[in-house]
């Protein structure tokens, strides 16, 4: 396809604008999806903010977004699985295929991926992307390109499920109900844990969390969690806690909050990216701590999830702006947090 499309660019901390590139093309094994939807995820919240994260700096124009849903049309003349009108959700990593992780099949593990709107990559607020035929998941006809721009976000959930080694007869504890927070929940749901319960000091976002399926709340502004833990587990612990506000503080209540010899799996980022934790406790405990970086091998599984009703992901996205007002959808996101739990941006019909 030939032609110019429309692209949002960040030009500086707290800057969006538009600009116009060529339409890409798409290479032998790729396609070219028209772009319908594409979540605003924290990371990109957070580079608008601060210009970075750790080593990686934005240098602008750059180009935000990495959780896209959409429609292909056209193919590369090797692509077999994937023809015109195919809806899609998009996996936003590129490996190398060739390194050690990779052929281990820890992929999400890759040191050369080339991931959206990681700079100097950029991402997808824009009209169209071409992009591998493998790392675009055809959607089942009941599962909109809405829910497929937040299949990314709820593969982070999944992997953390997955992680911690969810199963059913468990108790568990999500700490944080931002939109990870719930998706973790959700997948947690999925995989059939008994009981989840999360943990938050909004509200609001707590009462979505119920909404969504969460069998209780503790504000940690209100309630003492470590007490409520105890009521809820007859005094034993939680089976398992799943950490996504990524603070000391909740850190260390989910080492207090679970019972001896149960997994803790950690997937917040803190702001230092350094945090005091209890050790001692955790030892005498016998905890395992297991850690989250994206995931691997989970779109098919997340979107069967939503294709059976087992995960309501339309409920996550409390906001949806159009492409049109990118700027505005940026500085909402960042300055009503506590209002908006995951923000969509429309990019098409």
């Amino acid at each position: 396809m030939d032609g110019m499309m429309k692209v949002a660019v960040m030009n500086g901390i707290g800057e969006m604008s538009y600009t116009e590139r060529p339409i890409p093309q798409a290479k032998e094994d790729e396609v070219l999806v028209k772009l319908e939807y594409v979540g605003i995820c924290g990371s990109d919240m957070h580079y608008y903010e601060m210009g970075r994260i750790g080593d990686y700096i934005v240098e602008p124009p750059f180009v935000l977004g990495h959780e896209p849903g959409g429609t292909v049309v056209e193919v590369g003349k090797n692509v077999t699985h994937l023809k015109p009108g195919d809806r899609v959700a998009l996996e936003p990593g590129k490996t190398c295929g060739r390194c050690r992780f990779c052929r281990e099949g820890k992929y999400n593990l890759c040191p050369d991926v080339v991931f959206f709107a990681t700079p100097p990559v950029d991402g997808v607020f824009q009209e169209y992307v071409a992009h591998p035929e493998d790392l675009c998941f055809k959607l089942p006809e009941n599962v909109s390109t809405l829910e497929g721009a937040l299949i990314e976000p709820l593969a982070v959930g999944f992997h953390a499920a997955k992680q911690g080694d969810a199963h059913a007869g468990q108790t568990a504890v999500v700490f944080g109900a931002g939109c990870i927070g719930l998706v973790s929940m959700m997948a947690l749901k999925a995989c059939g844990v008994s009981r989840v319960y999360v943990v938050d000091v909004m509200q609001k976002r707590l009462d979505k969390a119920l909404e969504l399926g969460a069998d209780g709340v503790i504000n940690g502004k209100e309630d003492d969690v470590l007490a409520m833990a105890r009521e809820l587990t007859d005094g034993e612990g939680f089976d398992l806690a799943i950490e996504t506000a990524g603070t000391e503080i909740t850190t260390n209540q989910a080492i207090q909050a679970v019972r001896k010899g149960s997994n803790i799996v950690l997937v917040g980022y803190g702001k230092t990216g350094m945090m005091n934790m209890m050790m001692s406790l955790a030892l005498d405990k016998e905890v395992t701590f297991k850690t989250v970086f994206r995931y691997r091998h989970i779109y098919p599984m997340a979107i069967d999830a939503v294709a059976q009703g087992k995960v309501d992901l339309k409920g996550i996205a409390t906001h949806i702006f159009d492409f049109d007002d990118i700027q505005t959808a940026m500085d909402r996101s960042v300055n009503e947090k506590s209002e908006i739990v995951k923000a969509v941006v429309k990019i098409a019909e």
